[in-house]
């Protein structure tokens, strides 16, 4: 059963494409011993030819900053007012891009017409 979801380190996706880059063993037989995906192998002798090892290192998902304020029941003063920042700032944002925004933030109608490019 193949593992879903695994992070590997650069180290580790290192040693897998090495004997790969080396002719050493193919790519079919590195997926089934590691259990990872051809397209994974593919990927990561890409990345390490265009940018080295640096290539190979896992990028870090932003995710959503709110979360982190909203799933507590207590913040300090500082946090209440980092969030309600961070939620000023989001209202801007979809006001700048044209956005009716309610109190709550849920988004009414756009106001930006729709035209088509006549190029």
């Amino acid at each position: 059963m193949a593992r879903r979801y695994r992070n590997w380190t650069k180290e580790q996706k290192f040693e897998i494409i090495k004997p790969v880059m080396n002719c050493e063993i193919t790519q079919n037989q590195q997926a089934k011993k590691y259990e990872i995906s051809l397209e994974n192998i593919f990927k990561w002798i890409k990345r390490y030819k265009e940018h080295g090892m640096a290539g190979l290192e896992n990028k870090r998902k932003p995710g959503n900053p709110l979360v982190k304020y909203s799933m507590r029941k207590e913040l300090t003063d500082i946090e209440k007012l980092e969030y309600e920042n961070m939620l000023l700032r989001i209202e801007n944002e979809r006001l700048k891009k044209g956005y009716l925004v309610k109190g709550d933030g849920i988004v009414l109608i756009s106001t930006k017409s729709k035209k088509k490019n006549l190029k």
